[in-house]
Order: C-alpha cells, then structure tokens, then sequence
C-alpha cells in the first residue's frame, strides 16, 4: 500500500513538473520584436571604461551604424581615424531565440560587413553594418570661477543660468572655464574681461558646430533653503594627488588645516607648508615653519574658525614637553602657544573648536588610556592655562593609538563633543558634554580599517560631523568619509553619498589606489563653512594618496 502511495505521488510531481516547464522564452506572435536591439564594438586589449561603442539601428532600410567618438581617448586631442577600426571585438544584444550569422566575435571594419539576423519564426533579414566617427554635441558649462576672487559660480543647468554669489563689486575679471570636450564659448571670458557686475550671456558651440546653449551669467545673492545642504548639491569640487602639490615624502603627511580660502598641508620634517585654494586646489605658496619643522615637531596640524593654524609635536617621541605653536594666517611665523610636561602619549590629533581670536575649545586624546583627553579653553582670545584639564570619556575600553576628539561649542566646555577612533565601539561616539557619557553611535566601522579624524560644524542652522576611515594595508579597499547630519539627535542620517553610488570618493583616493601603502594609517578631515554661508567645504586628506574637496550648498533653486 506505501509503495503505490509513493507511486501515485510520484506521478503527480512529474505531471506538475511538466506543466510548470516552459521553454526559454513561449512564442507569441502577437508580440513585436526587433530580433536584434544592439551592437556594440571596443577596440582589443583596452581597459579603458569609454572603451565600448553602442550603435543606432535602422530597422527600416536595414542598416546598423556603429557610433564612433570624433576624438578617443574621449577627452583627448587624437581623432579616430577609420583605419583604427581594423579589428573590432563585437557583441550583439538578441532577443531570445534569435541567431546571428555569421557569428560574431571580430570586424575589419573598414570594410563592408553583412549579418543575417534569423528571429524566433524563422525569418531572416540582412543587415549591414556601417561605422560612424561622430562629432560631440554636448554644449555645457561645468565650471565657472573667476580665480582672482576665489568666486566659483553656481551653475543651474536646467535654467542655464551661472549664479555668481557675491554681495560686493566684482567688476571685470577673467574667467576659468570647463565647457564640453571639443565645444568652444563665446564671447570667451577666458581671454575677455567681462564686467560681472552686469549680466553676461555666452554661447557655447558643440564639437559638432551645429548644437548650442546659451548660458546666462550674474551676480545675485539667492535666497536659502529652509534648514541644511541643498539635495544632491554635492560635488567633487576638485582632488589631487599628494605628490603632484609637492608632497614627496611617505608616511610623514598627517594633517589639514582649512581656513578661510586656502587649506595647509603638514608635511612633517617639511619647513615650507603647502597651502592650496580652497577652491580650486591650485598651489598658492608655502607657509615658512622652519623654525619648528622636524619629523615629530611638527607632527600635526589644524585650525580654527577664522586664520589661525596650529602645530604640535608628538609626545613622549619628542620629549616630555608637549608644544603648541600658532600661526596666524598664511604669511605668519609660528610663535610657541601652549606648552606643558606630560609623560602621556599625546600629539597625533588636535583639535580647535570656535575662533582663538575670540573663544574656543582645544582638545587632544591621551593615546592607549581608557578615553582620556586633555582640554584647554580660550575666553575673549585668551588662553585660559598652559596646563590642560583632564576630561575621561564614560563607556570605551580604550582610545587606542589613533583617535581624535572635537567639541560643538566653543565657549561651553559642557557641550557635547564628538570622537573617532580605531578602539571598540568601531563607530563615531557622540558624547553628553556633561555626562560624558556616549549619547549616539554611528555605524559600524571593520576592525580592518582605522578611524583617526573628526571635525564638526554647523552649516545653515544644521550641525553636521565629518569622519573618515583609512586602510593601511596593501589589500581591501577603504580610504573613506562620512558626514552625518546631526539635526535629528542621531548620527543615521547621511545626506552624502561619497561611495560608488555617488560621488566615486570612498575607495579611490587612498595610498592604495596609487599603488602604495598607508603604513601609518594616517589621514585628516575638515569642515568650512564660506564666508557667505552659502557653502559647505568637505576637506579629506589620505596619506600618501590623495587631498581633494566636496562642495555642497543651501541655495534655494
């Protein structure tokens, strides 16, 4: 009786089987198909992600035209001439159930090429395949600035309209211009001087002399959104590799200072520090610190809310003196600021929080305690003691030997702060400034990877804290930012996208992506805040790879 139960079941699971089977694709002809919905060529041996070149198919008149850029590499000088389409690797995307012959795998094109395309009935429709080097007709304006102010345009592609925010005169200037690789503009402001306190229209003629757009230029000052950065007003405003700034050394870059206009590199041991435009990362000069400069005297760098930048050695590396030196904007010289005896480990972060010309907050962790960090305070420009006070954070097992720590207000020591760290938790801690007691924990961080920089700042009435993760092995990827907006008590929002899905940053500007080591684990992070209050400038620093800016602002358009 068992078996021919079993039996009688194992019948009924075949039949279901073979109702539930279906071909690959059921034919019905009541469905219209094109049999062949594209082909595509690249060029053999190329790596190149541009290398891959769609076509336009003519279902009519039965032709395939592969389109070919008028210059390759696209953003090159070199014009693709026909006979470089020789030997070309081709690929067709069929619909199912549909056969091409001859197969397909390599064309000279040069040459006339026919396929036979047989669809899912039987029939069969030749068609030829025609190559077409084809000139651009992107006419747009990706950047603006006049660099003699620093002034960097906001461009509203949809209006086509350049908004130069500026309360003061700008007058006539000259301009640097990113238009549409091949496209020309005129009137062209890069050689014309045009007079910005007027409006200003320029046209901008695609590589192929027919398309054009029309921009137009000028100076307002735009109204704000309500509260925060502007959605998706994020961009990569520029980034560099370390060595192309004039930073040859390895594993000795260890901080950023950003203050207004310009961003300070420290280069230990280095007596001249580069400094950069904030806004266009070009070289602007160096700041002489060969008073101070040696591997651990000039460990770390950073800076306050206006000009002033500060220095300070490594302890006990250095001695049992730890030293603060301050420099006041870029054409100063560094004069001693705080100095005291310590035997703790201290100086490989530093941190200012609110103006030294008025009041701040300066911290620095005790490396390898159980959260310790030393605090002075500045009221109305005033250094309040050279000797610091001790705070002990509640809740870590340790700071480790990589940590900073920053506070939101800089003239109430009972604010709360923020810390990053390369100790458990593996997240950014938000601290109860007077608990200190951990008030949020933002996401997990791997073990693999180290977190070693912080900063805070409040942009169009929103706080918002900026950190970073740094890979120092010569496997995995990281070399990463984060910025949380802090306007609901939590540290879960983040409103930027600096992964693959957004602005490419994580991952591609470390040591590694040079092909090099971050031995150290080393890196920085800064937030500034323009003048205006119109942007948001996110600084990040990886050593031996790169420094680079995000721009974000709160205009209203």
């Amino acid at each position: 009786m068992k078996t021919k139960i079993l039996s009688i079941i194992s019948i009924i699971t075949f039949l279901a089987g073979m109702s539930a089977c279906h071909s690959p694709e059921d034919f019905n002809p009541t469905i219209e198909k094109n049999g062949i919905n594209n082909l595509t060529a690249s060029f053999p041996d190329d790596d190149r992600d541009e290398n891959s070149f769609k076509s336009e198919i003519d279902y009519v008149n039965r032709v395939i035209k592969v389109v070919f850029p008028y210059n390759y590499p696209r953003l090159s000088d070199n014009v693709l001439q026909t006979s470089a389409l020789k030997k070309m690797r081709v690929i067709a995307d069929l619909d199912n159930n549909v056969y091409v012959s001859p197969s397909l795998l390599y064309l000279d094109m040069t040459k006339e090429n026919y396929i036979t395309v047989r669809d899912q009935t039987g029939a069969k429709n030749e068609y030829k395949i025609v190559p077409e080097i084809r000139k651009s007709n992107e006419c747009a304006i990706t950047k603006y600035l006049i660099p003699s102010l620093s002034l960097l345009g906001v461009i509203n592609e949809n209006a086509k309209v350049i908004s130069l925010i500026s309360v003061e005169s700008i007058g006539e200037e000259l301009a640097d211009v990113t238009i549409s690789h091949g496209a020309t503009i005129s009137p062209d402001p890069t050689k014309v001087a045009l007079n910005y306190d007027q409006e200003q229209k320029v046209t901008i003629t695609a590589q192929d002399g027919t398309s054009k757009a029309v921009y137009t230029i000028k100076k307002e000052i735009p109204e704000k959104i309500a509260s925060g950065l502007r959605a998706n007003s994020a961009k990569l405003l520029w980034v560099k590799k370390l060595t192309d700034v004039g930073i040859t050394s390895n594993d000795l870059t260890t901080g950023i200072a950003a203050i207004n206009n310009y961003v300070v590199i420290n280069d230990r041991a280095n007596s001249n520090a580069v400094y950069l435009d904030g806004r266009t990362g070009a070289n602007m000069g160096n700041i002489n610190i060969s008073s101070i400069a040696g591997s651990l005297t000039n460990f770390y760098a950073t800076a306050d809310d206006e000009d002033n930048i500060l220095f300070c050695n490594l302890i006990p590396n250095a001695g049992a003196t730890f030293t603060v030196w301050r420099v006041k904007g870029i054409n100063d010289t560094p004069k001693k600021y705080i100095e005291f005896n310590v035997t703790s480990a201290i100086g490989r972060k530093l941190s200012i929080q609110g103006s030294l010309d008025g009041n701040a907050i300066i911290t620095a962790p005790y490396y390898n305690t159980a959260g310790q960090f030393a605090r002075w305070q500045v009221v109305n420009g005033v250094l309040k003691s050279q000797t610091p006070e001790l705070v002990v954070t509640q809740g870590l097992g340790g700071w480790g030997t990589n940590a900073d720590v920053i506070y939101s207000n800089g003239a109430d020591p009972t604010s709360d702060y923020f810390a990053a760290f390369y100790s458990t938790p593996r997240n950014v801690c938000w601290f109860d400034g007077k608990t200190h007691t951990i008030k949020a924990n933002g996401p997990e961080i791997s073990g693999n990877w180290i977190q070693n920089a912080i900063d805070y700042t409040v942009f169009n009435k929103v706080p918002y804290a900026l950190s970073n993760s740094v890979n120092s092995f010569t496997w995995g990827t990281d070399d990463s930012i984060y910025l949380f907006d802090l306007s609901g008590n939590s540290l879960t929002n983040q409103p930027v996208k600096f992964g693959s899905d957004g602005l490419g940053v994580n991952g591609n500007y470390g040591a590694k992506a040079l092909g090099k080591q971050n031995a150290n684990g080393t890196g920085d992070v800064a937030l500034k805040v323009s003048s205006d209050g119109y942007y948001l400038y996110i600084y990040f620093m990886f050593t031996n790879g790169y420094i680079g800016c995000v721009q974000c602002d709160c205009i209203d358009m």
